[in-house]
């Protein structure tokens, strides 16, 4: 299959890098099917699925590495990645080759024996569009099947790569409308001969759906939609007649409704269901999605369909009505659980708004529902009828129009970062947030902003201090954590506390074992019964993908994908500068023994001085207001860049001279898209004006900066004792 429409001119035959090195493949590379995966058990050393196994739970069986030798770990080898941006991908890894991604969807095949190049794969994705995507150029990973790697790019299209050469197979467009800003972050699955993929971008108003492709062609199998389509045309299918009842009006027609399935995906083989984690509504504000009323379904819910066929089987809704972007999107665990004296076959899912849910995967019963950290926009779950008991004069902004500090906000309390179950302690261990932000109602309906590259929000949220010391203030008010969540007592086994949020996923493993990387730049293993600390090594930056462990000829590794970045460090640039770590992309991986050397980041340039600030009050107040609605979203709220895109605060004398010229001609590297339709030369001026201003408080201010990437007590050097951060 060729590529159609804009992406032919960018999808050159020679993409694929391929070294003499792919002798070293197997002869038949990445031959996986749905038995082997559902036999993983039977060959431990490889991760030949998202989460090892279809039921998505990131647990070893490998014990080579166990708590008593573990403080031994070196690191063996490590591949520095193209680009210094967001790294969230799980890497695949079968019989000794590893594949996995970096940013704009780049695709690496290496000797998981020693980190060697076998071939990359760079699928070209058109960073005029990257602009369109809410949360950094990330890709969370590639799936592999019968000799093909499967990739989803950031600009829409599904690829398929023949594992042994590098070279393109296939690629599809997945968007259903190319007038809208529709993204791909999440890796896909593979299920009975079919690609699986969601896609991204509630955030600049689309309507979500889940499509399957053929592996062997990629031609379209089925499409879900998660939300109705135009009240005025018949519901596609049985599942749009039950969610059309619950949207009121026509306005989410045309902002698309939301409900993007970006991120996680789970299977039972016995039950042929595949689970669909549901995203929050388009736009956030339910007085101007749906007046206000109904469910809105099937935003903030999971959903589960039949895997051959997209046919609906159930759906829980989380969050009904979502009003505050609480994703269910996030990681699903399938397992056994003993629930009042009998096993049932559970799904688990801990998403944005705070609780942990234990489902019937079977029926969608809800069996349990606790609060792992602090809430207040509803004061609990009734388990009679599964829907949480909202609290709203603490969180339903649009009722009164006032101002709400709610928490969790919209980053949540869990986002993608994946969790784990590990069946020997019977624990979860979740990489959690504990944070808040205000939401504030706007009292007349926003219009569509026919720019693509502007979040469609419908109300006001993000809001922050612009000075050093409020933000600071504000900084040390988020934080992380990681917990072991006993599921079936619905309470926490044991915590460690973080400095601030978006810490990595997790692995556990048979040795007793929970491997996390930190938001602060560490790789870290914990105890999984206790929680007690056993080792740890520096990162050279923040760690937020989730962590594997295979083995080759016998020996046992631990890979970490280490790289800073994503919608933390780019729109709450100055909260994410709390981890004092830059964006540097590699990956890390260790045995025991190990003693390669760590190649760390250059030292951060320091700010030059800016040009005087000649503007007046008024006009840096409209820069201000134009800056924070059309370039926080990448270059942080109030110019305040957490490291991974630009500091505009910081622009070079030559950089200043050429502004007009950069906001109009965009920069195709970095993705950043021209504003020459979106703002007036009077507005480009009124933004520079701001900057120019923002970069003398820098200067004002730099003692306070310093302090925001100043270690806490709890970050000492690692003594025998050691229980907790």
């Amino acid at each position: 299959m060729t590529p159609t429409g804009p992406h032919r001119r960018l999808l050159p035959s020679a993409l694929a890098v391929t070294l003499s090195l792919t002798c070293l493949l197997p002869a038949h590379a990445a031959e996986v099917d749905g038995a082997r995966i559902i036999a993983a058990d039977q060959e431990p050393g490889n991760w030949m699925s998202h989460g090892r196994t279809y039921d998505e739970q990131r647990f070893s069986p490998l014990k080579a590495i166990d708590q008593g030798n573990v403080n031994q770990l070196g690191l063996a080898w490590s591949y520095k990645l193209d680009l210094d941006r967001g790294v969230e991908a799980t890497p695949i890894v079968v019989d000794g080759v590893m594949y996995t991604t970096g940013p704009f969807s780049v695709v690496y095949a290496l000797d998981a024996r020693n980190g060697k190049l076998l071939w990359k794969y760079d699928p070209q994705s058109d960073r005029h569009r990257a602009g369109e995507a809410c949360c950094d150029a990330v890709n969370r990973g590639v799936a592999v099947w019968q000799g093909k790697v499967y990739v989803g790019v950031l600009d829409g299209r599904l690829e398929a790569i023949d594992a042994k050469t590098g070279k393109r197979v296939w690629s599809v467009d997945t968007r259903s409308d190319d007038t809208r800003s529709y993204t791909i972050t999440g890796a896909p699955r593979v299920v009975n001969g079919k690609v699986v993929i969601g896609n991204g971008g509630a955030e600049f108003g689309v309507r979500g759906y889940v499509t399957a492709y053929d592996a062997e062609t990629g031609k379209q199998v089925w499409r879900f939609f998660t939300v109705p389509g135009d009240p005025k045309l018949p519901p596609e299918n049985k599942a749009m007649q039950i969610a059309a009842k619950t949207w009121h009006g026509d306005a989410f027609v045309e902002q698309g409704g939301g409900g993007t399935a970006w991120d996680s995906f789970a299977y039972d083989p016995e039950l042929n269901l595949l689970y669909i984690g549901v995203g929050n509504g388009s736009m956030w504000d339910p007085k101007w999605r749906s007046q206000a009323k109904g469910d809105n379904l099937f935003l903030s819910s999971i959903v589960a369909v039949n895997a051959d066929t997209g046919e609906y089987a159930w759906h829980y809704q989380t969050t009904p009505g979502d009003a505050w972007d609480f994703t269910a999107t996030q990681h699903m665990i399938l397992a056994e659980l003993p629930i009042e004296g009998r096993q049932r076959k559970v799904l688990m899912q801990a998403p944005k708004n705070g609780f942990f849910y234990v489902i019937d995967r079977q029926t969608g019963e809800l069996l349990s529902a606790k609060n792992i950290v602090p809430v207040n926009w509803a004061k609990g779950v009734d388990l009679k009828t599964g829907r949480p008991i909202f609290n709203d004069e603490a969180a339903a902004y649009w009722k009164d129009g006032k101002r709400k500090l709610v928490t969790p906000a919209f980053w949540g309390a869990h986002d993608w970062h994946p969790m784990s179950y590990n069946p020997q302690t019977g624990l979860v261990y979740i990489p959690a947030h504990i944070m808040s932000a205000y939401y504030e109602h706007i009292p007349e309906a926003p219009k569509r902003h026919p720019f693509k590259s502007v979040y469609q929000l419908g109300l006001r949220t993000g809001m922050m201090p612009e000075g050093a010391d409020g933000l600071l203030e504000m900084a040390k008010t988020w934080s992380g954590k990681l917990i072991a969540w006993d599921p079936v007592k619905q309470a926490p086994a044991w915590e460690v506390p973080y400095v601030t949020i978006f810490n990595g996923g997790t692995l556990s493993t048979a040795g007793n074992l929970v491997f996390e990387g930190s938001a602060d730049g560490r790789v870290i293993a914990y105890a999984a019964d206790s929680g007690k600390k056993l080792w740890e090594s520096p990162a050279a930056s923040g760690v937020m993908a989730a962590p594997i462990s295979y083995s080759v000829d016998g020996e046992q590794y631990v890979t970490f994908m280490a790289g800073w970045g994503g919608a933390f460090s780019t729109f709450a640039g100055a909260l994410s500068l709390r981890a004092g770590v830059q964006p540097f992309a590699q990956v890390l991986t260790y045995k025991l023994g190990g003693t390669a050397q760590l190649r760390e980041p250059a030292p951060p340039a320091d700010a030059p001085k800016p040009p005087p600030l000649t503007a007046d009050a008024k006009t840096v107040a409209a820069g201000a207001a134009l800056y924070d609605g059309n370039c926080s979203q990448c270059h942080g709220i109030h110019a305040v860049s957490g490291g991974v895109l630009p500091d505009l605060r910081k622009l070079t004398a030559e950089k200043h001279q050429m502004f007009l010229g950069i906001l109009y001609g965009g920069r195709v590297p970095d993705g950043m898209p021209s504003f020459a339709e979106r703002l007036k030369p009077d507005e480009v001026a009124q933004v520079h004006a701001y900057l120019i201003k923002r970069a003398h408080d820098l200067q004002q201010e730099g003692a306070v900066w310093q302090q925001f990437s100043a270690k806490p007590a709890a970050h000492t050097p690692l003594a025998d004792n050691d229980t907790q951060e």
